[in-house]
């Protein structure tokens, strides 16, 4: 894989991602056959993906990145790698995604280089401010979690009255995170939410296409006033 920061990319990602409407963050092995989830999730209406692996080994991350990597050119989509932005120029990715407590967005910047895409996770109203610095190297950031979820364990729900404020204030494209699913999804896009990102909706899912599609569904429901399925 690529160990250079990507070059000439930054209109074509920063298009993507001003398109983006559902941002889908998966594990290195996932239940399942991982390329399979990928596709179907892509296939299903997912713009994002995003390798989120905390705990296996480098070389097996790396074997996963190159059915991230390769899928999401098949669909065209964005990839997206959490938290370590030297992993990310080492796996080829679009960009890295980081958390209030990983290296700083203008360090990744520095990393990654003027191309790649860099997002934040934001927990509160401070912290959506703060990502909208003047020297502010952040390109969409993340809002939530709106509920509890256990894959933010200990994290407590911010509630869809951040969304709202997000809606009015976010100084950046943001995707609402933390317990979406096919249900609640409207709700959540009626609060002014106008991107979502899913882990376990699709991730679980019996037909993670079929998720994803109905996660899409929903939200164009909610746009037109509707109720999903109306």
């Amino acid at each position: 894989m690529s160990s250079s920061p990507p070059e000439g990319n930054g209109p074509l990602r920063r298009e993507r991602l001003r398109t983006a409407r559902l941002y889908f963050v998966c594990d290195a092995r996932p239940p399942g056959d991982l390329e399979a989830l990928l596709r179907a999730a892509l296939g299903g209406g997912a713009d994002i993906v995003q390798l989120r692996e905390k705990e296996m080994g480098r070389a097996k991350i790396e074997r996963a990145a190159g059915t991230f990597r390769r899928v999401a050119d098949t669909f065209s989509a964005l990839f997206i790698v959490n938290d370590d932005p030297e992993l990310a120029r080492a796996l080829d990715a679009d960009g890295v995604h980081l958390g209030q407590d990983d290296v700083s967005p203008d360090e990744a910047r520095k990393i990654l280089g003027p191309d790649a895409i860099v997002g934040l996770s934001t927990h509160s109203k401070e912290q959506i401010a703060a990502a909208g610095g003047a020297s502010s190297s952040v390109d969409y950031i993340s809002v939530g979690p709106i509920w509890e979820t256990p894959t933010k364990e200990g994290r407590p729900a911010v509630g869809l009255d951040l969304i709202r404020h997000a809606a009015e204030q976010a100084p950046h494209p943001f995707f609402a995170i933390g317990g979406i699913d096919p249900g609640n999804a409207a709700e959540v896009v009626q609060a002014g939410a106008q991107r979502l990102c899913a882990v376990r909706a699709i991730r679980d899912a019996a037909d993670p296409a079929a998720a994803a599609t109905a996660l899409r569904q929903a939200f164009a429901a909610a746009e037109r006033g509707v109720a999903p399925g109306g």
